[in-house]
């Protein structure tokens, strides 16, 4: 390779794709802030077909690490974290001199006080669990980015319901089975945990059941828990 020609291939930019009606989410890198497997394997579907890369954080910590990297052009943060509040992430970067250009905040608690919270802390918008709508996925995205990296023409509506693999919710639950198992369970984080694995699922009787869930986990109320948690996983392993 000669003089010219290497310095030829320096001068040339690095190829984005640019986005189209059809992959409204081209050139874009989203980072989720996601513990489940289950939910980020929705994101990342979705982000597939729209076009965006994706990577994934599973915690605070994790996402810091990434920060520290690079900057994604859309966070999506899930508000209940292992090793804290995503609200807290939201406020850092919403505050931060180089801005994320879109935040948004995902949870599976009760929509109002959580949309309401991730508002308060500087989120662009709120995505409530399940996500799984590439329509409303894509327009709660593109209506928060400038308009410079929106794409042209008429987006076509996106009815499609995006279904992740169900090993991600097996490994989902079986993680919730060895919070259970642990001495000291975070009663908290794991209610939080379940609540978004019960709405992403569709799972009504899992949801009632976390719902009313004792601030002290013990006794009956733990082995019952522990007990639908182990029918769903049977379950799943005999399909």
């Amino acid at each position: 390779m000669n003089k010219n020609t290497r310095q030829n291939e320096m001068d040339t930019p690095f190829f984005v794709p640019k986005p189209t009606a059809e992959r409204p989410l081209a050139g874009l890198t989203i980072l989720a802030v996601e513990d489940s497997r289950f939910a980020s394997e929705a994101l990342r579907l979705m982000c597939l077909r729209s076009g965006g890369r994706i990577r994934r954080a599973d915690c605070l910590a994790s996402a810091h690490r990434h920060l520290n990297t690079y900057r994604p052009s859309v966070a999506i943060v899930d508000l209940g974290l292992p090793d804290g509040s995503g609200l807290s992430l939201i406020e850092e970067m919403s505050r931060a001199p180089s801005r994320v250009p879109v935040i948004l905040a995902t949870s599976g608690a009760d929509r109002k006080d959580a949309e309401a919270a991730a508002l308060a802390s500087g989120a662009d918008g709120f995505l409530p669990k399940p996500v799984e709508s590439l329509g409303h996925f894509q327009t709660e995205i593109l209506k928060h980015l400038p308009d410079m990296m929106r794409p042209p023409g008429v987006r076509p509506l996106e009815l499609t319901l995006m279904k992740p693999d169900e090993l991600a919710l097996r490994e989902d639950l079986t993680h919730a089975l060895r919070l259970l198992e642990q001495e000291a369970t975070p009663v908290g984080y794991l209610r939080r945990f379940l609540l978004g694995i019960a709405r992403s699922a569709h799972d009504p009787r899992l949801l009632d059941r976390v719902r009313t869930l004792p601030e002290t986990l013990a006794g009956k109320d733990r082995r019952e828990l522990a007990d639908l948690l182990k029918s769903r996983v049977a379950r799943m392993a005999a399909v």
